[in-house]
Order: C-alpha cells, then sequence, then structure tokens
C-alpha cells in the first residue's frame, strides 16, 4: 500500500509546525513560509551528481502558480533527476524551493500540496479500487472521497476491480481519480501516459484540463509525445546534458522563433540572418530563426510558427549521436 501514497505524493507523516532552517539556524514556521512565496518552484544553482557524472548541472528557474509547464528533453537529459529534486527524493547541491519550502528539510509538510504521477507508477495488483479510495482517504487530509468516486463513476472502474484486471490505460485512470481528489496545489507527471494508445491519452489530458486545472493550481509535465502537450502547455522548459537550454512561456515562443519556407531567389538572404536551423520539405528549403522579426523574414518567403516537436530537434540535434 505504500506505492499509492509514493505515486500520488501522500503522506501519513505530518511535519511539525515549527522547524529550523538550516542555513540560517533561525526558527520558521512551515506554514508562513509556504505563504510567503511569490513562485510555486524557485530553482537557482541545483546541481546533482551520482559520482563522476553530472545529472543536473547548475540550473536555475522560476515557475510561478497557475501554469502549465512542459519540462522536455532526450532520455538521460535530467528531466527525472530534477522532478526527483522538485520532490524532495534526492540530496541536491545549490537552493530549491518548492511551495515555499526546501524538500530536502519539508518534505513531508511539502507532500500535503504536492501530488505525483511516475511512468513507473506501480499498484499491487491485489489493490481494489474501493481500499485505494479507503486507503487514501485516511491517510490523506485533502483527499475528496466523493470526487473521486465521481470520476470512477464515468470510467469502467468498479468499486471491486483488483488493479490485475485492469488495463495500462484504467490504472492511468485510477492513479488520475486519486490525484484529481486531493486538492494540491502542484502535480508533477512523469511520462504520464507511456503505453497508453492515443484514446486513452487524449482523453487523460482532457481529464486533467476539465477536472483538475485551474489558476490555482501548477502542473509539471516531462513527455516525449510532444505534439499531444503543446495545446495545453503555458510554458516550455528544454533540458540537455543537465542543463536548461530554453525555458520561456508559449507567449514568447511565438514572437522569438519564426520558421520559413524560403523561396528559391532568397537562399542567400536568409542564410545572411544566421537561422539556427535548416531542413528540407518535399525538396524546399525551411529556415528557422531566432530574434529576427516576422517582418523582416516575411519578405524571404512564407512564415509559420514553428511546432514543440520542430523547435525541440533544432534545439537537441546532437543529443542523440
Amino acid at each position: 500500500m505504500n506505492a499509492v501514497v509514493n505515486e500520488v505524493g501522500a503522506t501519513a507523516d505530518r511535519a511539525a509546525d515549527m522547524s529550523v532552517d538550516p542555513d540560517s539556524g533561525a526558527t520558521n514556521n512551515a506554514a508562513t513560509a509556504k505563504a510567503a512565496t511569490a513562485s510555486v518552484i524557485s530553482a537557482t544553482g541545483v546541481s546533482k551528481r551520482y559520482g563522476k557524472q553530472v545529472a543536473v548541472d547548475n540550473i536555475s528557474f522560476e515557475i510561478p502558480s497557475g501554469r502549465i509547464v512542459g519540462l522536455i528533453g532526450p532520455n538521460g537529459s535530467g528531466k527525472t533527476t530534477t522532478l526527483k529534486a522538485v520532490l524532495g527524493l534526492i540530496p541536491f547541491e545549490g537552493h530549491l524551493s518548492v511551495l515555499g519550502l526546501d524538500p530536502r528539510t519539508h518534505r513531508d509538510a511539502l507532500m500535503e500540496d504536492v501530488c505525483f504521477i511516475a511512468d513507473v507508477a506501480i499498484l499491487p495488483r491485489w489493490l481494489r479500487v474501493c481500499d485505494a479510495i479507503d486507503f487514501l482517504a485516511g491517510v490523506h487530509p485533502k483527499f475528496n472521497r466523493e470526487k473521486a468516486e465521481r470520476y470512477i463513476a464515468h470510467t469502467k472502474l468498479k468499486p471491486t476491480m483488483k488493479v490485475k484486471a485492469m488495463s495500462k490505460g484504467m490504472i492511468v485512470q485510477l492513479h488520475l481519480a486519486l490525484v484529481m481528489a486531493i486538492d494540491a496545489k502542484l502535480l508533477v507527471l512523469d511520462e504520464p501516459t507511456l503505453g497508453l494508445d492515443i484514446i486513452y491519452r487524449k482523453q487523460f489530458y482532457q481529464n486533467l484540463l476539465e477536472d483538475y486545472f485551474d489558476e490555482q493550481k501548477t502542473i509539471i509535465i516531462t513527455t516525449h509525445q510532444v505534439e499531444e502537450v503543446e495545446h495545453i502547455l503555458s510554458d516550455l522548459m528544454f533540458i540537455r546534458d543537465g542543463k536548461i537550454v530554453l525555458s520561456a512561456s508559449m507567449e514568447d515562443l511565438g514572437e522569438r522563433y519564426v520558421e520559413v519556407m524560403v523561396e528559391p531567389g532568397q537562399m542567400n538572404a536568409a542564410n545572411a540572418l544566421q537561422p539556427i536551423d535548416k531542413r528540407t520539405v518535399f525538396g524546399k528549403s525551411v529556415m528557422l530563426f531566432d530574434g529576427v522579426p516576422r517582418s523582416q523574414l516575411a519578405v524571404l518567403g512564407e512564415t509559420r510558427n514553428p511546432s514543440i516537436a520542430d523547435l525541440f530537434v533544432a534545439t537537441m540535434k546532437g543529443s542523440y549521436v
């Protein structure tokens, strides 16, 4: 049953109201610290090493409340390690504040306001749907039984159904029902739809938006299926070799990056503007520009906003060799 606690961020233990800040030695009230934070997550110079291998390399970023952030990167880029640091699952160097708390020293208190679904989330095969609901209702102060049961009523899940009788899509539905019934401020999703067919994937994100997200909540998503989350993201971060190589809102990306299908007679002029990427589509040259005014590029050919997938490939070239 401990797996249920880990996967949805619940914990039966509660941190003491008063705690000592290890840096200043001052006594702080955890609730006051949470209320005082301006950002949901604030990271400065965060690093993590496993022996000689650097998994996360001196990264800094801010995530405000009410955002849906995509953390995108190749395998081994540091995505999961970053999430583990945010969740207080690993020690690290640098400063990291999550909901005003240091996850290394206030993890129990933090988990009252954080939910987590991992790509390796495992529920006991003998667990029934009703058992999972009863357990969460008993250990998590912000779990809403009625909300969980309402969500489950719109699925094929039955109260007496055991995990061993569920498809992977149904197991994800159970996870989501448990998570969405917790009034958490931060939801962390690490490849939540990995291995699901397209119907379940679409349903997952639709339910997330309709039944969970509001301006008081923040969601962080890591996924390789970037084209499926592009329409729901408010912000994007690319991570490569343990470093954040791009961090911007979707609005800023639309203004900053422009893709041009260059007319044959404009190739020299286009190259002079130093595109960050070039590719060929149906025999025509397509160039990606960073920070060049769209009005200036319009004379070179047809312009458009690049997809996240195209921007990702352009940014990560060389990461897979």
